[in-house]
């Protein structure tokens, strides 16, 4: 029996947390995928989801471009501190509203297909090690990679449940009166 690398582990569970997002949103009927739900939660609806993941993968792409270029990327955004993440993802919900979920499934589909190569150019040990990369700092790229693939995929499953459930809650309602 091998057992799998980080590396390997890595790939294997954003893929598994990717797909299983999709099947999330594919068991909605898909004339019903573009409703918004009544929330005071900032994400309202799938697509609302998927370009949050979609901008988070494009902001580590960025850091990644840039790290790599030798430069010290400004993370997590320009004119952003980690301390206002809020303030980040809410400019980043409102940039992304005429987008249409066709859309935001092609653009999160591509984006994720890119983190996965990136990861693949790498070796185990360029990824687990920290501070392989000065511009990870006192991190590995593992972290980066893991918390804007597997780990927010299971952020993203959660809140597209909640959405689901919403959607045919309503259904049920309405076949209910």
């Amino acid at each position: 029996m091998t057992t799998r690398s980080e590396k390997e582990t890595l790939l294997l569970n954003s893929d598994i947390q990717f797909n299983s997002l999709l099947e999330v949103v594919e068991s909605v009927p898909s004339r019903k995928r573009s409703m918004s739900i009544t929330t005071q939660e900032r994400d309202k609806n799938f697509r609302d989801v998927f370009m949050h993941l979609y901008e988070w993968h494009s902001m580590l792409e960025r850091w990644y471009r840039e790290g790599m270029d030798g430069d010290m990327p400004f993370m997590p955004a320009p004119g952003y501190k980690w301390r206002n993440i809020k303030l980040l993802n809410l400019q980043i919900w409102e940039n992304y509203q005429d987008v249409t979920l066709n859309q935001a499934i092609r653009k999160l589909k591509l984006s994720h297909e890119r983190l996965m190569d990136l990861i693949k150019l790498h070796t185990n040990e360029e990824i687990i090690t920290k501070k392989y990369y000065k511009w990870t700092k006192t991190s590995n790229l593992y972290s980066y990679f893991a918390a804007n693939t597997s780990s927010h995929y299971i952020w993203a499953i959660k809140q597209c449940e909640v959405i689901t459930s919403s959607i045919k809650e309503k259904e049920t309602n309405k076949l209910v009166k």
